[in-house]
């Protein structure tokens, strides 16, 4: 029996990454809740597993040499799972190349680009005083664009984002990605990544990793207390 995996997490679209790959690859794991909203994250306790205050976060007691090892960084513990697990990144090393391609774009640029477009386009205005900044909105708002641009080519010839097969650059994509609402993007012109959100929210464990904690989100554009924490720190 395999002991459970310590999980550190607070429903957004990082800590979705490391539920759903969790549900995809069965693996146990014990819900720890940081409330990033209440400032969980600057707890001296999370710091210990999470130096850049930062979920998500894991402990596993059966790492390395079946020795306990704590990983934080949404992106090296989705690497360090499917290494693991043997599963969900590809079957050779052309197929790890291509998911270790995709998964470094979604860290250096999806992931930071579409935060930026929702912190300008929905939460600054929402500040007091409001903050509506034309210039930043216009400029990550586009630049989310062009990043969806560039996902909607790389699956016109692909059904995931690394090939054929579904892997972890696909479970860190998808949270940010279904979010094109709130970063004021369309689909319209994107059938492929339309093709490919609806075809890997189908699944299962991806349902389940997004709903895990649903309930704890709070409207972060009337939460002035978590808007202290979150933006002024």
């Amino acid at each position: 029996m395999t002991a459970p995996i310590e999980l550190y997490y607070w429903p957004t679209p990082n800590g979705w990454k490391i539920s759903i790959a969790l549900e995809e690859m069965g693996l146990p794991y014990n819900l720890n809740l940081v409330n990033i909203g209440a400032g969980d994250q600057f707890a001296p306790d999370f710091l210990k597993i999470a130096p850049n205050n930062r979920m998500p976060a894991i402990i596993d007691p059966e790492g390395p040499d079946g020795k306990q090892i704590t990983v934080f960084e949404s992106g090296a513990i989705l690497q360090y799972l499917a290494r693991k697990t043997s599963t969900f990144y590809g079957s050779n090393e052309r197929e790890r190349v291509a998911v270790e391609e995709w998964l470094m774009w979604q860290m250096g640029g999806v992931g930071p680009m579409a935060g930026q477009a929702h912190h300008f386009l929905k939460y600054a205005p929402s500040l007091e005083p409001p903050q509506v900044l034309p210039y930043a909105q216009d400029r990550y708002r586009s630049e989310v664009g062009r990043l969806y641009g560039v996902l909607d080519r790389r699956l016109e010839g692909n059904r995931y984002v690394a090939g054929d097969f579904y892997s972890i650059a696909d479970m860190a994509l998808w949270g940010w990605c279904s979010g094109w609402e709130g970063q004021q993007q369309s689909l319209d012109d994107k059938p492929h990544m339309k093709r490919w959100l609806d075809q890997v929210g189908a699944r299962p464990a991806v349902q389940r990793g997004r709903a895990l904690a649903a309930e704890k989100r709070s409207n972060l554009q009337d939460d002035r207390k978590a808007q202290e924490i979150l933006f002024r720190r």
